[in-house]
């Protein structure tokens, strides 16, 4: 993708929403990770999986996603780094690398997956939208704590 023609603030856009999606799912709040796939899906390429839009998007959360009810979050911390953006007009795509942490109660603080996301952006009605999230898991440790399933491990 060309780079020609992009402003700052478009940058600045598509990574504030690439770190929006981690900090509202460590919040608990799934219906806002849900918002900001509103217009796109999420899909997960290894596992031929793909949910697209909102309903789909917080349906999928809420059936895999653990919340504890003394804090109203998952109790983890979705550290995002290496983020690259490239736009062309209308346009654009990411790539980042991801590593979730967890503590609980009864888990001391691990990282208990990481991997990478490959975004695709659109500019809707003047703002820019996740079109889709490519998730890519590399490693996976203990998830009991956080997802409601067992995770298919990278093969």
């Amino acid at each position: 993708m060309s780079q020609w023609g992009a402003s700052v603030d478009d940058y600045r856009a598509i990574e504030n929403l690439i770190y929006r999606y981690a900090e509202r799912i460590d919040a608990g709040d799934l219906e806002g990770v849900a918002e900001l796939f509103r217009h796109g899906a999420i899909t997960a390429p290894a596992h031929d999986s793909r949910v697209e839009g909102y309903r789909a998007v917080l349906d999928m959360y809420r059936a895999s996603c653990r919340i504890y009810p003394e804090t109203g979050t998952p109790r983890t911390r979705h550290i995002t780094t290496n983020v690259l953006v490239e736009v062309a007009g209308e346009e654009a795509i990411a790539r980042s690398t991801f590593t979730v942490l967890q503590a609980t109660e009864s888990l001391p603080l691990q990282p208990i997956i990481t991997g990478r996301y490959s975004d695709r952006f659109q500019r809707r009605d003047g703002a820019w939208v996740f079109r889709e999230r490519a998730m890519h898991v590399d490693f996976v440790g203990d998830c009991s704590a956080h997802l409601l399933y067992e995770p298919p491990r990278p093969g």
